[in-house]
């Protein structure tokens, strides 16, 4: 028996612009861990991944339209970076709605790099303390939350569990985060 078997993770991102690496590290580390994976996009169209927000890289198929995911069917929300990737997630009603289902249900949200633009835009940062890409550090603070330069940071204020990392050299901190969450 696998170490996450039973484990529901949604992961959600935009159809342009999502990180290549901490899309499909967590999905598929998380899927050979056992979990069972949706990845969930505002179209069911192709989804555009880059490098460093420049190069563009391969394009994956979404598993389901956020219009269609209902937060009970998961345990966790993950939000890969990217800066156009999230800036398109915060402006999207049903991503926002989504991080806030989560939180609002006390179920854990984990988000890397740029990912946490979502969580300020829900305003979900106030009591927290997280990490993120360093250029949202102002945004952070400026939403309530504390920022700290650290690996992964985990934060069970307010009711609900927040995961966050800074960059893809994090990436494999950030799934042992999550793992480790799921496992609790």
């Amino acid at each position: 028996m696998a170490e996450l078997d039973g484990a529901r993770v949604l992961v959600v991102t935009s159809n342009t612009g999502v990180e290549h690496d901490e899309l499909l590290v967590p999905r598929d580390e998380l899927r050979e861990r056992g979990a069972r994976v949706t990845h969930a996009a505002p179209k069911s169209e192709a989804v555009q991944t880059f490098r460093h927000d420049v190069d563009k890289d391969e394009v994956v198929s979404p598993d389901a339209a956020l219009d269609a995911v209902d937060t009970d069917d998961f345990d966790v929300l993950v939000v890969p970076g990217g800066t156009v990737n999230v800036d398109k997630l915060r402006a999207d009603d049903r991503a926002v709605a989504l991080a806030k289902e989560f939180a609002g249900a006390g179920k854990p949200v984990a988000a890397i790099c740029h990912g946490p633009w979502l969580l300020v835009e829900a305003d979900l940062l106030r009591g927290k303390t997280l990490t993120s890409y360093h250029s949202l550090r102002t945004d952070v603070d400026n939403a309530g939350g504390a920022w700290v330069d650290e690996p992964v940071v985990r934060s069970p204020e307010n009711g609900w569990t927040l995961i966050t990392s800074r960059a893809p050299g994090d990436l494999s901190d950030f799934v042992g985060a999550i793992s480790t969450e799921l496992r609790a």
